[in-house]
């Protein structure tokens, strides 16, 4: 393959966070290799591991460090999106291929995803689907954004489509992106955030700098640590309360329907805070506004013959 017409493939930084993983990152690591892009290097940061996920790393390096070039740093914990703008900042690639030491990549994806990229130029960044897997890791399903999201993929055949989507059915699930290193330079991970991914693609979204391919391009692990999926109560509440000071504060981002549609999504975050405080009456004012907001965000879509008009 050269898409460049003779010029050599862009160099891919795989960035890899890795975290009390010990069960799973080797298998991470292995990933990179097995597909075919051969510009390829890994920067992986252990952020502060209380488990064997440092040393399994340097044997991994040990043995395949003359087959990729690897960069690996061991520090204390900083938090997710801290190690990712170290990540991008340590990488010597062209395209930022987002990892996470629990999920591993599928081949063909890198190819894929560059291809895209290549021929979209005005694209910050491209998506793809997953597959999603156990622990053991057996196939649970074969689309992470249909299956476990519940996503309309018709959505993502625009621009208009994008937009919506990432406000209202965040759907992403697992390392799916491809990020131009330059695309950075607006829209770097805000450090301190637990639910960092949300608030990064709703950045690349309001400049339609998203494209989408629809590949699976990793397998995303669902175990009992993953952040999004836990059921303890207070930690859903404190997760849902930063994605609603999220969507306040990227509503200045969007104009016209789709502001008026992020900010019904932040009253229905509210409304599932109040669900969960079981507060009766703010959770009806929160979906009272919700729905009023929404059906006035579809109207004017519907009116300028946006997504929402089918």
């Amino acid at each position: 393959m050269n898409d460049r017409r003779g010029d050599a493939l862009p160099l891919v930084s795989v960035l890899i966070p890795a975290f009390n993983h010990e069960l799973f990152v080797e298998r991470c690591l292995d990933s990179v290799l097995e597909d075919a892009y051969p510009a390829k290097e890994i920067v992986i940061i252990d952020d502060g591991s209380r488990d064997r996920t440092a040393e399994l790393i340097a044997a991994w390096i040990a043995r395949h460090g003359d087959e990729v070039p690897v960069e690996f740093v061991r520090r204390g914990n900083k938090g997710v999106s801290a190690t990712l703008n170290e990540l991008a900042a340590r990488a010597r690639g062209e395209y930022l291929r987002l990892g996470a030491s629990d999920d591993y990549f599928l081949p063909g994806g890198l190819h894929a995803q560059v291809r895209y990229l290549l021929a979209n130029p005005c694209k910050g960044a491209v998506i793809g689907d997953s597959i999603v897997i156990d622990r053991e890791g057996n196939k649970l399903h074969d689309s992470g954004m249909c299956d476990l999201h519940g996503a309309d993929k018709s959505l993502y055949r625009s621009d208009e489509g994008i937009r919506r989507a990432v406000i209202s059915q965040w759907a992403i699930g697992g390392p799916v992106a491809l990020v131009r290193k330059n695309a950075l330079e607006t829209a770097r991970w805000t450090e301190g955030l637990r639910i960092d991914d949300w608030d990064f693609f709703l950045r690349l979204a309001s400049r339609d700098a998203l494209g989408f391919i629809d590949v699976p391009v990793c397998a995303y692990r669902l175990h009992d640590t993953n952040l999004s999926k836990t059921r303890h109560t207070a930690t859903r509440v404190v997760n849902l309360i930063e994605s609603q000071r999220v969507a306040m504060r990227r509503l200045s981002l969007f104009e016209g329907p789709y502001r008026t549609l992020l900010k019904a999504q932040s009253h229905y975050i509210g409304a599932k805070i109040s669900f969960l405080q079981r507060q009766l009456w703010p959770l009806t004012l929160h979906m009272t506004v919700y729905l009023s907001l929404a059906l006035l965000s579809k109207a004017r879509l519907t009116a300028h013959g946006g997504p929402g008009s089918a």
